[in-house]
């Protein structure tokens, strides 16, 4: 999985979400799209133990279930560890 770059990853993210059937939140305008963001950009060949990503959802999912239904559509080699969920 290090030969993905970072948009890749970010496509890749976005599908599965879409194919788990979350609740996302899309971005408004012309071209929406679901409101995800990643901390930082590895660069091509660099490989993560563990990266943090913002997703926006919009209402309230209990975090034990985004992570196995999204866990679900993600290819072998990417696994979630851990999800927080900040009810504001």
């Amino acid at each position: 999985m290090r030969f993905i770059s970072h948009l890749d990853l970010m496509r890749l993210f976005m599908r599965a979400m879409r194919r788990a059937d979350l609740p996302l939140k899309m971005s408004e305008g012309f071209n929406p799209h679901p409101k995800l963001s990643l901390k930082r950009a590895l660069k091509l060949g660099v490989e993560s133990d563990s990266e943090e990503a913002i997703i926006v959802l919009k209402f309230p999912v209990e975090p034990d279930h985004f992570r196995n239904r999204l866990q679900r559509q993600l290819p072998e080699g990417i696994r979630i560890k851990d999800v927080q969920g900040n009810f504001n």
